[in-house]
């Protein structure tokens, strides 16, 4: 199966690094970005401050990138359907540039390229035909969705850690704030908030504007909305809060939820650890070790649900911690949707 990805910053490069500790498991023969400089593009994806240095890295020949076992062309287009995705046999392709433009020409995409079947965006908009959460809605998935939505970091972990808890307990509402690293479009000084979806909006939410290593930054989030769109939980029952923080990767939630009837924390603690045992994918996992966010650098799970802040009070009151890798830990479920989707084509072809 081959795969294309269109836009090359933070998550473009994890699914294509997640790729290659999967002995390159899908073929990506092209890869397209607003950066013209294929050198570059090849340093940037050879040394990564967060994740380390490429052992086989790669060299680039004009637009040609190649290393000891592949090579992939990069392509310097703008809007995703500029691209000739179908001179390369591409069948699926993963928008990450996270621009409104790119999503609006989703479909366009399809209709212009023979080979292209589906295309994955790694945001969670509403202009899409299905939005999937590994863990909390796969089972759902349909051969006529055309444009599928990864959803958002958040939503990652939180959905299916919600589901297994909403169809378990008494739940009636609760409330969660999420504490997620510092992301590129931010300002290393104060100035105005720029949208990086839409470069033509700035928030009015100017505390965003601040400088992203001098503060921890309150704001809206939509964690529990983009959740919620795919579980069946009202959005309205759960109160949201997010701080921006000046770290660079690993974020954490702080969950609280209240109930109809009394549970005991062992009970929690049993749930999760069935789960894990049954689990298919890698979505789930309890900590009991006394750890801190880098210590979950690189981890391939959606959520890590740290036991050890497992709380119970009056026995309806839980409160949980959950920690995430916001781009390795995501990035790989977006690699697992890939299998998936690619399993329901090579079905139906």
């Amino acid at each position: 199966m081959k795969i294309g990805i269109n836009g090359f910053g933070r998550i473009g490069r994890c699914v294509y690094r997640v790729n290659m500790k999967n002995n390159y498991y899908f073929d990506i023969p092209i890869i397209n970005d607003i950066n013209p400089d294929s050198t570059n593009v090849a340093y940037q994806l050879n040394y990564d401050t967060t994740y380390g240095n490429l052992q086989d890295s790669f060299h680039a020949e004009q637009n040609l990138l190649s290393n000891s076992h592949t090579s992939f062309l990069v392509t310097n287009h703008h809007h995703i359907d500029e691209v000739d995705w179908n001179r390369h046999g591409v069948e699926i392709v993963v928008d990450a540039s996270g621009k409104k433009e790119n999503l609006l020409r989703a479909k366009s995409v399809i209709e212009k390229n023979a080979s292209v079947k589906k295309v994955i965006v790694t945001h969670s908009p509403d202009e899409v035909d299905f939005t999937m959460v590994i863990g909390a809605n796969e089972d759902k998935l349909k051969i006529e969705y055309d444009v599928i939505s990864s959803s958002i970091c958040d939503a990652t972990a939180l959905a299916p850690v919600l589901k297994l808890l909403y169809e378990n307990f008494d739940v009636y509402g609760g409330a969660i704030t999420t504490v997620h690293p510092l992301l590129s479009y931010q300002n290393v000084l104060d100035g105005a908030s720029v949208s990086w979806f839409d470069p033509s909006q700035t928030y009015t939410h100017y505390a965003l504007g601040r400088s992203v290593f001098d503060n921890i930054i309150p704001k809206p989030t939509t964690a529990i909305e983009a959740a919620c769109k795919i579980l069946d939980i009202d959005a309205s029952s759960i109160a949201q809060f997010s701080y921006r923080t000046p770290n660079t990767i690993v974020a954490s939630a702080d969950i609280t939820l209240f109930l109809e009837s009394a549970i005991m924390k062992e009970t929690v603690e049993r749930l999760f650890s069935e789960y894990m045992e049954r689990q298919t994918h890698k979505i789930i996992k309890l900590n009991y070790d006394p750890l801190v966010s880098l210590d979950f650098k690189g981890c391939e799970y959606s959520a890590i649900v740290d036991a050890r802040w497992i709380q119970v009070a009056r026995g309806k009151i839980l409160k949980m911690i959950l920690w995430y890798d916001n781009e390795w830990g995501y990035s790989s479920r977006v690699f697992d949707q890939l299998k998936i989707i690619s399993g329901t084509l090579e079905r139906r072809g």
